[in-house]
């Protein structure tokens, strides 16, 4: 529904719980806990907390959280990317087909970091090194895929001249 000045309602408050909660879990265990100390852990759970449930919205949620309105094919992917290097992507109301994708590849780098993570605190695992080694290499993934998610936002909302960030903020986008 559009509002008097012509901004739509996109992400509800579930997509945007789910965001910026990720964001606090990753900056907070990546930046400011030892890992292993049983806090860097809850938080980790809290992670696969904001997983779950987002997964479940992708398939039950409003109409730009559902996967179905954002995942595309390799060719709409592909379309968008060349289209945008060319200074002439059209504009999507929801994630366009690349970001579309990131969101995907982060939410299962976030899935695989949090499970290594626990797998670390089994007995079966404890003191693998292998493992821990893995769950390092994964967390670093995900920083750098999210680095090129926040710089790709701000160039989109450079590109498109609207404040994409604060869009996660408030919900809404221009119509």
């Amino acid at each position: 529904m559009a509002s008097r000045n012509g901004d739509v309602r996109v992400w509800d408050p579930v997509v945007r719980l789910f965001h910026w909660g990720l964001v606090a879990c990753c900056v907070i265990n990546l930046f400011l806990l030892p890992p292993g100390k049983s806090v860097h852990r809850y938080v980790g759970y809290a992670a696969m907390a904001l997983i779950a449930l987002r997964f479940v919205w992708g398939f039950v949620g409003t109409r730009h959280a559902r996967f179905a309105d954002f995942v595309r094919g390799p060719s709409a992917v592909a379309s968008y990317l060349f289209a945008f290097a060319a200074g002439r992507a059209e504009r999507h109301v929801g994630h366009n087909p690349a970001a579309g994708w990131v969101m995907i590849l982060l939410m299962v780098l976030l899935a695989a970091v949090g499970t290594s993570g626990w797998l670390t605190t089994l007995d079966a695992f404890w003191g693998n090194k292998a493992l821990g080694e893995t769950h390092e290499l994964l967390a670093n993934s995900l920083m750098i895929v999210a680095g090129l998610h926040a710089s790709a936002a701000v160039v989109e909302s450079w590109h498109l001249k609207e404040n994409l960030i604060w869009s996660m903020v408030t919900g809404r986008k221009k119509g």
